[in-house]
């Protein structure tokens, strides 16, 4: 019985290839897709997430079901990754071919209709975006870029921006220095 376990019946360069292949094939895939659909995971992504894991799994274990071509097939994925992820930090040109470029959204607070269709974006999104980046409206921005990890980066008018610390500390200094000067001598 604990025989079958670890028997391999199909070659292990054969397992190999077949889990770089389905590697190679769902990364295309995702980078075919867009970037939406690594910025934040709805129902259906998730949905899509499960079955897909199913599906593949054939394409990577075939007709051979023992703990040995699972394993060798877990330890291929999680290879494949990390030698991928290697290169992707060594080179920016491969980076640039796997992970894409950022796209603009947003230009002088008007959304980039046409780029927001092609990325799968809608107007909720960026509205969304600009309020967790202390925005009020999509009209306070900039500019706004969908990066290529899916994260929406906006940068807000300067008249729509915070004061930063050091903001408050130059409008104290100011005030000091004038009252100072508006201090009676004597």
């Amino acid at each position: 019985m604990l025989h079958g376990i670890f028997v391999l019946q199909v070659p292990v360069a054969e397992k190999l290839l077949r889990t770089v292949l389905v590697y190679a094939t769902i990364v295309l895939l995702f980078r075919l897709t867009g970037k939406r659909e690594l910025a934040g995971l709805n129902t259906l992504d998730f949905v899509v997430l499960f079955l897909l894991s199913n599906v593949v799994q054939n394409a990577i274990i075939g007709s051979d079901n023992s703990f040995s071509r699972g394993a060798i097939g877990a330890a291929t994925l999680v290879g494949v990754n990390a030698a991928v992820n290697r290169v992707v930090a060594a080179s920016p040109t491969v980076a640039r071919w796997l992970e894409g470029t950022p796209t603009p959204v947003i230009a002088d607070g008007e959304p980039l209709m046409r780029d927001m269709r092609r990325m799968g974006l809608r107007t909720a999104d960026l509205e969304h975006a600009v309020k967790l980046q202390n925005g009020d409206a999509i009209g306070d921005v900039a500019s706004g870029v969908l990066e290529p990890g899916g994260h929406l980066i906006l940068d807000l008018k300067p008249s729509q921006r915070g004061a930063t610390s050091g903001d408050i500390d130059r409008v104290l200094r100011r005030i000091a220095a004038l009252d100072r000067r508006a201090a009676p001598r004597g």
